[in-house]
């Protein structure tokens, strides 16, 4: 099979999006098929090197960093799409989070007869609310217009694919995602890393992801002033200074990815996240797939991913008062963490992208098969 993953976001970004695509085209490669990647060009041109090493070959197109949001990369018009999806001769083409890009993916597909699968991951409309503070309306009728257009869509978690509906998004599915398993495992917890951010013994809680606005990070405040807590955060971006500020006592450890990023994750004793707005929320199965309890958002792809009482806690949204007393309740209880980390370890050792992938295949085989002309009786 050919298939042309066009997506807005794709390595060396850290974002979800990226990381999906990137798995994605991994897995199609190890299945004997033939993706193809098209994104937007990273800052300053670079790129060149990571795609040296992406597992299928990748067309970049110019791109402009978004406004007040630089580490994000918004594509510029270009024929370079319709020429990688015809050039590559694709059976169909794959729409990560469309959005800017995905719209000229869409319209490319459209006009060449080729079957599109689009994968909803962002939700934008809670992005427009948190930067805009209006404009969701415009925002779900921008999402309708890409994904009614697309053979199949493909929702990350159940909350995700009611929110489809609900809009009157047609022909939708669940498609969850996928964690390395084998990176990210209970083994890797480092006590010289422990003594290193909390040197006095202290339970050690952590947050994972970007620093921006939407993710509300702030909420951790009640947890700094915790006894006995350390608050680690790891990532970056826009709110990072304001967050310094916000979190005293705080450990900023930047971004990290791969192995080192594993070795933060085991050695959490607690893993928060506070974003509401999350389609799925990988970093929260990251830290199951660790060993680590979590504590979470009652909303979006956590109600999928944290069972209640017995992997982690359910908080309500943008409640800092209900993510300080879950975290005491944790800090205070270490049989408790240790028999929700092992449950949450449990829960998600059969998850792996091999796994995930090979459903997203019966999906492209199910949507080439719903094109084909009927054979006569």
């Amino acid at each position: 099979m050919r298939v042309v993953i066009v997506t807005e976001s794709f390595p060396p970004d850290v974002n979800g999006v990226a990381h999906c695509a990137y798995q994605t085209a991994r897995h199609l490669v190890d299945r004997g098929h033939l993706p193809l990647v098209v994104a937007p060009a990273t800052a300053a041109g670079t790129g060149t090197g990571a795609d040296a090493l992406a597992p299928c070959p990748v067309v970049r197109v110019p791109s402009l960093p978004l406004p007040g949001y630089p580490q994000v990369r918004v594509a510029l018009p270009s024929r370079r799409v319709g020429v990688a999806v015809a050039d590559h001769r694709a059976d169909l083409v794959h729409l990560a989070s469309p959005f800017v890009l995905g719209v000229r993916g869409m319209a490319v597909a459209a006009r060449l007869g080729i079957p599109a699968v689009a994968v909803y991951q962002t939700d934008l409309a809670g992005y427009a609310r948190t930067y805009m503070g209006a404009g969701e309306a415009a925002a779900w009728r921008r999402i309708r217009s890409v994904h009614a257009a697309a053979d199949l869509t493909l929702a990350p978690s159940s909350a995700a694919l009611r929110d489809l509906r609900t809009h009157g998004i047609p022909r939708t599915r669940l498609w969850a995602r996928g964690v390395d398993t084998v990176r990210f495992r209970p083994g890797h917890r480092d006590e010289a890393l422990r003594r290193a951010l909390a040197p006095n013994g202290e339970v050690i809680v952590g947050y994972v992801g970007r620093l921006a606005p939407e993710k509300q990070v702030e909420l951790l405040a009640g947890a700094c002033g915790l006894e006995g807590v350390r608050v680690v955060v790891v990532g970056d971006g826009p709110s990072r200074t304001q967050l310094t500020e916000a979190l005293p006592g705080a450990v900023f450890l930047g971004r990290r990815t791969g192995d080192d990023l594993a070795r933060v994750f085991a050695s959490l004793d607690v893993f928060v996240h506070t974003g509401p707005f999350e389609t799925f929320c990988q970093t929260v199965q990251e830290a199951m797939a660790s060993g680590v309890p979590v504590v979470a958002p009652a909303a979006g792809g956590p109600l999928d991913l944290v069972a209640q009482g017995r992997t982690g806690l359910l908080v309500p949204p943008r409640d800092a008062a209900a993510v300080r007393d879950a975290v005491r309740s944790l800090a205070t209880d270490p049989a408790r963490r240790t028999a929700y980390g092992a449950a949450g370890r449990a829960m998600v050792e059969g998850r792996t992208w091999a796994a995930v992938g090979d459903q997203l295949i019966g999906h492209y085989a199910d949507v080439l098969a719903a094109r084909r002309p009927a054979v006569a009786a």
